[in-house]
């Protein structure tokens, strides 16, 4: 009689639901930046936050990539490298936005 092997331990990387929820953050957060222009350009720490923040949910992304969808990891993988890809611009080094406007005042 052989004893039956114990089932994984429910984990954080076993919930469809966290990895849903990462890569709609993902896409919500890369829209966000294409759509809305920046008004002014945030701290030094910001930058370095906000860069860093998106370079831990792109990693996240990997841990919950066979838990989720293969089109929404796919779709929110891209959106994470086009958070980068913003930095890369004239104005967006600063803003992480696709453009930079004054407002009114």
């Amino acid at each position: 009689m052989t004893n039956p092997t114990p089932p994984a331990a429910p984990g954080l990387t076993n919930s469809p639901v966290a990895g849903f929820v990462l890569a709609c953050v993902l896409i919500a957060h890369f829209l966000y930046n294409f759509l809305v222009p920046a008004h002014e350009y945030p701290l030094r720490t910001e930058q370095v936050l906000t860069m860093t923040l998106d370079a831990l949910m792109v990693a996240g992304l990997f841990g919950f990539r066979r838990v989720i969808p293969a089109p929404l990891f796919w779709i929110a993988l891209v959106a994470g490298i086009g958070l980068f890809a913003f930095r890369l611009s004239a104005d967006g080094w600063w803003t992480g936005h696709f453009a930079y406007t004054l407002g009114r005042r």
